[in-house]
Order: structure tokens, then sequence, then C-alpha cells
């Protein structure tokens, strides 16, 4: 809540634009008068051959290492944790920009939309590749605002491991913990960078156990800060016993000392380090039997002597089966402690032939990827982000889309760079590329060499399948994405009805960006509905339709989406007799509706003994079209009715009825049971985190009491206090 508060807040700051401007202007001239470099305008990614100095790497330059050298990446946080800022200073220090980015001044690689340089936030997932020390990373910059959790959720699908970033003030927080269970269910190795250490309030030791308690995970130190808040200014690694001082002279940070750490000059800092590094390695080695074995034997006497190399791989192996999670610090806008975090990275997170994926045995060695995003290009049209799992991807390349069952060719082959992209000849499994010339290809779908080879696949997974009794196993589609149900709505209308077909063709590619939008006619009136996760991502689509497809919308007021539900079993019966020309359509319907025990979005269907299964293999499709409609508006508000389960008991049709009479029937013998049942209208919740300081902490319970909020706990953060509600979204807009 506070985080939207202070979006709002910079949003209505009355600042020239002009203003802005100049000051970028005058920020760069200023640079560019130092480094005495005359580079024309714009900011550069990658450097063109012959133009610029070899300051700055090239993307054509960028290494292919074997599979074992590819790291996959994501970064995730809660909003203003520093993901964006981390990310810009990993493609400094890598050496794939000129200068350091700022968010406040809207010139960062990743945050590329004029939405998101306005605003300063993630609005979409943006990936870049890079090389650090030999090895090749691919790296995905994700949102931290709930609006757009999907862009989170559908790029860890395709990771192999996450930087989680915390606010060392702060720790733990609200979108912190929706991230951390969106990794926990695709089984994503992590690492905690603790963000902010120079930052007033900043606590380690808070940070750290805001992670085992809430998180509930078992966090192993490798490094500590040296001083804390305006004091900050390096650190120290446990595992190699050394520390690290940044320059405080230096701009970009790239100047820092490595000292080994000597009992003779840094008599308390020496004791500290020692005793955390013990505790380091009795907690890897009760975590690692193989590790375990080591210590007791050979360095059971002294584990000053256990070589840091074998610390590493044993870190490197419990991180990798997610028992625990190394934690690092620094100061990603200070310029410190970005550097041992990309080596972390190299270290300690998995490579893609690491993760086992059950389904890559099946193809052996085809071409197996999975589209997990589209972007829609002016000039290139959509462009479709793969994570190739096994094979290789060439332009001219014709391949099959099984979700879509077509056929289709790549045309180009694209390196990302966030908006810069080169063209590349060929790529390798384990990376993400970018392809354009494919039509039909949506968020989600699996793309294998050809129909023969999915057919091939889907015996050796049906062989594998009889050998482990395993049913499941035939499944050759790759998991796609799980797309949240939206909680706001309200109506777009274009500036003239010659306008609509334009409308129409803008939110279809919009809709294919972004699967949490929806887009449905509203019966009754005809108007367009706009269906999205909240204030902003509506905000940003309305934005967005203006600027890249020139249509002046108009939005009605923004609605909650509520849902409906029943509350007791009830049965009804009706029956349809129609003669249309000289046929005669009769259907005869008994169903019961009842409450489900789990939460259902869908209506569950099931059907009694006494229905006949003939009749039911040629009427099944018909019936359950019937069933969905009559759910889609309940009786109350006309909202979509959950959690019910409709069973059949009786079905009688007279020889040559239509299938559209047995959906009519059905629908109206529903719509019926819903009316007679006792009704309830269910409301989206949302769980809300105020932190606020003590002062003003009995306004605020007052003022969520008046909001119907339901306080689950007070938390003790420092000098604040933490308030954790539950509070109906209607009541926070």
């Amino acid at each position: 809540m506070l985080a939207y508060l202070r979006i709002f807040a910079v949003n209505h700051q009355k600042i020239s634009s002009l203003h802005i401007n100049n000051m970028c202007c005058c920020k760069r001239r200023a640079s560019l008068k130092k480094s005495e470099l005359h580079v024309l305008f714009g900011r550069n990614y990658s450097s063109l051959p012959g133009l610029i100095g070899n300051d700055i790497k090239s993307l054509h330059s960028v290494i292919n290492p074997p599979i074992a050298k590819i790291r996959n990446i994501g970064i995730m946080a809660h909003i203003d944790a520093g993901k964006t800022t981390t990310t810009e200073r990993i493609l400094y220090y890598s050496g794939y920009t000129r200068s350091l980015g700022d968010v406040d001044d809207g010139d960062t690689v990743t945050d590329f939309m004029a939405q998101e340089r306005e605003r300063g936030i993630t609005i979409q997932s943006a990936a870049v590749t890079f090389d650090w020390k030999g090895y090749r990373i691919n790296l995905i910059d994700t949102p931290g605002h709930v609006d757009f959790t999907l862009e989170v959720e559908r790029c860890l699908r395709v990771l192999d491991g996450a930087v989680t970033v915390f606010d060392a003030s702060a720790g733990v927080e609200a979108q912190t913990l929706t991230v951390w269970r969106q990794a926990d269910k695709h089984k994503i190795p992590r690492i905690c960078f603790l963000n902010k250490m120079d930052k007033t309030g900043a606590s380690f030791n808070y940070a750290v156990e805001s992670i085992k308690e809430k998180l509930k995970a078992k966090p192993l130190l490798l490094q500590f800060p040296i001083g804390e808040a305006k004091t900050f200014k390096g650190v120290v690694d446990i595992v190699n016993k050394e520390k690290l001082l940044w320059n405080s002279n230096s701009d970009d940070g790239k100047d820092f000392e490595r000292k080994p750490l000597l009992e003779t000059s840094d008599t308390e800092l020496f004791k500290k380090t020692i005793e955390a590094r013990n505790t380091l390695i009795e907690q890897v080695a009760d975590l690692d039997d193989e590790f375990a074995d080591l210590v007791l034997g050979e360095f059971s006497e002294n584990f000053d002597l256990l070589p840091a190399e074998k610390l590493q791989t044993a870190i490197h192996r419990v991180t990798v089966a997610q028992v625990a999670v190394p934690v690092l610090c620094g100061s990603a806008l200070k310029n410190k402690g970005v550097q041992p975090l990309l080596d972390a990275i190299t270290m300690y997170l998995p490579s893609p032939e690491e993760r086992n994926y059950e389904f890559l045995q099946w193809y052996k060695g085809d071409l197996c990827a999975l589209a997990f995003k589209v972007l829609h290009d002016k000039q290139r049209g959509p462009v479709v982000f793969m994570r190739i799992y096994s094979g290789m991807l060439k332009p001219q390349l014709a391949i099959h889309n099984i979700n879509g069952n077509c056929t289709e060719r790549i045309s180009r082959l694209l390196l990302p760079f966030a908006d810069q992209h080169v063209e590349i000849p060929s790529l390798t499994a384990g990376n993400i590329a970018l392809t354009v010339g494919l039509k039909q290809t949506a968020t989600g779908d699996t793309i294998v060499s050809s129909k023969s080879s999915a057919l091939a696949a889907a015996r050796q997974a049906k062989r594998e399948g009889e050998k482990k009794h395993n049913r499941e196993a035939d499944r050759l589609l790759l998991a796609g994405v799980e797309i949240p149900e939206p909680v706001f709505f309200c109506t777009i209308e274009p500036p003239s009805v010659a306008k609509q077909p334009d409308l129409d063709r803008a939110l279809k590619c919009l809709q294919r960006e972004d699967p949490s939008l929806k887009v449905r006619l509203d019966p009754d009136s005809g108007q367009t509905i706009l269906c999205g996760m909240g204030e902003l991502h509506i905000e940003i689509i309305h934005d967005r339709i203006k600027r890249e497809y020139g249509l002046e919308t108009y939005l009605g007021p923004l609605q909650v989406a509520y849902r409906e539900t029943i509350l007791n079993s009830v049965r009804a019966t009706d029956t349809l007799d129609r003669i249309l020309g000289d046929k005669r359509h009769l259907v005869t319907i008994e169903l019961e509706a009842r409450p489900t025990e789990k939460p259902s979005v869908v209506p569950v269907i099931e059907y009694g003994e006494s229905v006949s299964e003939d009749l039911l293999k040629a009427s099944q499709e018909a019936i359950e079209n019937g069933i969905h409609s009559a759910c889609l508006q309940g009786p109350l508000l006309g909202s979509p009715i959950q959690d019910v389960v409709i069973t059949l008991h009786l079905l009688v049709i007279h020889p040559g009825t239509s299938t559209t009479m047995i959906s009519a029937c059905v629908s109206r013998c529903v719509q019926k049971a819903l009316k007679k049942a006792d009704k309830q209208v269910l409301e989206p919740l949302m769980n809300l985190e105020v932190t606020v300081i003590r002062e003003y902490l009995s306004p605020v319970l007052a003022d969520l009491a008046q909001r119907r909020g339901n306080i689950q706990e007070i938390q003790t953060r420092q000098d604040n206090k933490v308030v954790i509600a539950f509070v109906p979204l209607a009541e926070i807009m």
C-alpha cells in the first residue's frame, strides 16, 4: 500500500519536463567532457566496430562457452529494493555499458519503456546477455509490483537460478514473500543480496533474521559488512578470510582492494571472521554428507586449514539442492559489493545441465524449447522469447508448435540486450533467444523441430511411463504459466465507432504480450470490458494504447471483480421442447448444484450413475458448454460463479435434437438451481503491510478498522511498527 502511495506521489510532482531534460543533458555533457569521448547523442549499450575505442565490449563478442559455463538467472525482489540498479551495475562491471545508469534519471538499460522511465519502476521483464570471467550469463530483470506478477512467474519458469534482492533496512517485505513462493513453486535455487547497506537504518542482522523467520530459509552468511548505514565501506569475504574495501574517491566502484585478514593488523575483524567461517563450515556440514565426511576426516582438528575451494564446492551443492541460501551484502547505488555478487552467481548457482528436466531424455538431443514471452516490435512484428532446453536454433529453421499443432519458420534469431538486439547465426541448448517470424506462437507454447520428432518423443515417454507406471509421462507439453485471475475491470471506449477495429487490433496485440490482461464484450451493453491485475496495470495499458497505437481511448470507472458462490445443495429439473421446421428438439435434465470442499474457479462437473454412457459420449461437450456459460453470470451481481459442483442425475434426449438445444437446456437448468440456492458474494482481499512510526500507529489502526480491515499482527522493525492485515480491495482503491 505504501509503495502505491509513494508511486502516486512521484507521478504527481509538478516538475517541468524541460528542466529534467536540461538536467540529463548537463550530466551527460559533464561526463563526456571528463572522458574526452565524442559520441553524437543518446546512450551506447554496445560499441560499433571502428566507431568507438575498445573500452566497451560489443555484443558480437559475447562468448559461447560449453553448457557448464552458462548461467540463466533472474533478479527478483519487492518494489524499490534495487533490482534494476543492481542489473545496471552488473552490466557496467562486465564491460557492456559505457556509463552507470540511474533509475531516477531514466537512463537504465533494462527500463527502456517510456512508462518505466517516467515512473522510475520496472513494468516488463527485460533480458540481457553478457559474460563474466569466462561464464556466459543470461539475466532477466523482473518487476516488483504485484500488478505485474505474471512477468515474474513466466520468467522464473525458464530460469535455472535467481538473485533475491533485499532492502537491508526493511528485510523481507510483502512482495518478497510472493516472489519467494513463486521461486519455490518452480524449484529455483537462490542467492540473497542484502542491498542498500549504506541506507540509514540498514541492519545486516535484522535482514538475516527476517529471512530465517518469514521465508523459513537457512541463510549461509558468506559475507558480513564493514560498517553499516553511513559508515559502510566494504565487506568481509568469510570463505576466503579477506576484506574488500572500496575506494571512496572512485566514482564507479571499479577500484577496490582485496586484502587477506591478518590477526596482527585486524584483531577484532579477524576473530569475528574466524567465528563466522567456523559457523558456516558447521552449517554446510550439517546439510551435505560428502562435505561432513571431509571435515570430520581431514580437518576435524583445525577448520582454518580447510581450503576455500572445498567449501565453495559444498556451498554450490547445498544451493543447487535448495536446502540453504547464500547471503551476500552491498550497496548497488554506491557501487559496492556487486563484483563479489557476480562471482557468487557463477560459483554457486547451477548451470542448465545441473537442473534435472525429465522430459529431455525423450528428445535425445532434438530441439525442445519453451516460448515464455511475446513482444510486438513495430519493425519486426511479433518477437518471441524462447528458452532452449535441448538441440539448436538457427534462422530459417522450420519448427513445430505442439500447443497450436502448427508448423512455422523462424526468419531471424537475435541475442537479447534489453531493447538492443544483435542478430546471431545459431544458439545452443541452455540459452535464451529471441526469434522473429513466428506468427502463431504464444506464451507457454512448447516448440520442437518437427511433428515426427514430437511423435517419437511421445512414444519414448510412453515406454518410460509404462516402466514407471506413470500416466503423466506421455504429456509432452512443457508446463506453461498459471495466469492469475483479474481483480479489476473497467469499460474502454474508442474515440469514434470508426476506430473500434483499431482498438480491437491493439488490444489483441497487448493480450498476446500480456496474458494477464483479459478483454471481453458485455453481452447487455455491447461495450468492451478491460480486466486487469490492478489500477497501475490498467493505467499502463491505457497509456500504451495511446502512445504505441495512437488511439485516445476513454476508460470507465474502475470496478472490483467480485465473485459469487452458493452455500447449500439444491436440485432443479428443466425440459426444453421445440419444433423447428419438421424436427422436434426435446431435452429433459435433472441436476444438482452444491458447494465444493476445495476452492475452484471453474465449476466441477460430475455425472450420476443413471446417466447413459452412450448419450454422454454424443452430448458431453454440449452439456459442459452449457454449464460453463451459465456460471459466467451469477444471480446476485452478474459476477462469475465459483466453488460449485454440478452433478447431472438425469438426461433424456429425443433423437435428432441439436447440441445447441442441449446446451441451452443445461444452461437454463443450472441458472434455475443457482437462483433457488442460498447465495453469497465473494470479494478480493488484499494482504496489506503498513510500515509506520510508533506515534502514528493508532490513527493507522483506526483507518484500517474503517476500511473493514482484519489486523493479523503488529511487528516491530527497529524504530517502526509493521501492521499486517487483510483488507477488502474495494476499500483501498
